[in-house]
């Protein structure tokens, strides 16, 4: 039996009442999430989810002891694409620039609407990173097996309880693994996906599941713009060619200004200095520094224009330099080279996706909250698609460091599933 004739009679029996409990009247009636939590398919699917658990578990250690740095995913790529494979995907590959998917196809005709569901692959840590998971009763430790290698096992749990259910899509779903979403990575596997890969026209909405609270739901994209600035001047001996200018001067009257510059609260927007270097030696005035700066904004317009008072406060601080010192042995000049352009941009609390993922969260008794942030859905939002990130269920701790954990309590950590699950065939639609 097809899960269009399984809604039929949840559609009939459920009351105004019911809806209400499901979540709230508007999510219930403007959404198809309460009748397909209804359904005996879906059901089937969250118990699949529960009896290979243990095999979800086991997906997350294999994976999370696969070392990916950012540009260095291709290992675990390899080992997740052979999985695709194995959970009998179609369109199984691995694109120009690394991210594996593999395509389960729904009812409509071939070459029409895509559902994207993603996890990246890639982690913060360095190659010789001791990955080895640790496990203390329910509890995995190990760098990277929360951010985000659970999700990467989450999404093959989804395709088997999808086909134990016996569940058909009307839209193709792409299940895929991401790289490079992580800090240097600079989102190149997402932005490929959606401006050279192969399904680019075709992608209608986006799931990325990225940590572990699913109530937490990033519907805004905070925008960035790096820049590692390079001053340089003559150089010369500190003693012996006191007096020439100084591309140390200049940084840091160019990093001063920077710190002077008011920036809105609302839409937040934020700066910083963070990395610094350069020099020879401590009794040289140094030929060259540089300094990393990171800018962060929710709004496109409020970035672009904290970004030009960082670029004109690089030429001042230059200016002010060769203004102040002999320029006998030559000037100061700046070089600001950018090394991460992660765009802002939005999804519409009213869109069909952002309103089946808060209902599907209070049908599964979560409280979900609506936030911005910086992950792969920046690329699809500031195009104009549908996109959001959520966790994949149960709880974790201290991404970004070497002590990082998940919990793998199975009630907990199921009924997170159940929410992306139950989002996904709302937007997907089911036949």
């Amino acid at each position: 039996m097809i899960l269009r004739d399984r809604l039929a009679p949840a559609l009939a029996g459920l009351s105004a009442a019911c809806l209400l409990a499901f979540g709230g009247a508007t999510a219930a009636q403007d959404t198809p999430v309460a009748a397909i939590a209804a359904t005996p398919a879906f059901t089937a699917a969250k118990a699949q989810m529960a009896a290979d658990f243990d095999r979800t578990v086991a997906d997350i250690i294999t994976l999370t002891e696969i070392p990916a740095p950012p540009f260095q995913e291709a290992e675990r790529g390899k080992a997740y694409l052979a999985m695709l494979k194995a959970h009998g995907l179609t369109e199984t590959t691995t694109d120009d620039e690394g991210n594996v998917m593999g395509l389960r196809r729904g009812a409509a005709a071939p070459g029409g609407p895509v559902i994207v569901v993603s996890a990246h692959l890639d982690t913060v840590f360095p190659a010789d990173t001791d990955v080895t998971v640790r496990r203390e009763g329910t509890r995995l430790m190990a760098p990277g097996v929360g951010d985000d290698t659970r999700s990467l096992a989450v999404l093959l749990a989804f395709i088997r309880a999808l086909d134990a259910a016996q569940i058909v899509t009307e839209k193709d779903i792409l299940f895929v693994g991401t790289v490079g979403e992580e800090g240097p990575g600079d989102l190149r596997g997402v932005r490929h996906l959606f401006t050279q890969g192969a399904y680019k026209d075709r992608v209608e909405a986006f799931f990325s599941f990225d940590g572990s609270d699913p109530s937490r739901v990033v519907t805004g994209a905070v925008g960035s713009k790096r820049y590692r600035t390079f001053f340089r001047g003559p150089g010369g001996h500190s003693y012996g060619a006191f007096g020439i200018v100084n591309p140390m001067a200049a940084m840091a009257r160019a990093t001063a200004a920077l710190y002077e510059i008011e920036v809105p609260k609302t839409p937040r927007t934020t700066y910083s200095a963070s990395v610094t270097g350069g020099g020879v030696s401590v009794n040289s005035i140094p030929a060259e520094v540089y300094t990393e700066y990171d800018m962060r904004s929710e709004s496109p317009e409020a970035l672009a224009t904290l970004e030009a008072q960082l670029l004109a406060a690089f030429q001042e601080a230059a200016a002010a330099e060769n203004a102040a010192r002999s320029v006998s042995e030559g000037e100061i000049t700046v070089e600001p080279l950018v090394i991460g352009d992660r765009p802002a941009g939005g999804t519409d609390p009213d869109s069909l996706l952002v309103r089946s993922v808060l209902a599907a969260n209070r049908i599964q008794g979560f409280e979900p909250q609506m936030s911005a942030s910086s992950t792969d859905s920046n690329i699809p939002m500031s195009l104009g698609i549908p996109a959001i990130t959520m966790g994949s269920g149960g709880t974790g701790g201290r991404a970004h460091a070497l002590d990082e954990w998940i919990d793998v309590e199975p009630v907990e950590s199921l009924r997170g599933m159940a929410v992306g699950l139950l989002s996904i065939l709302a937007v997907a639609g089911v036949d």
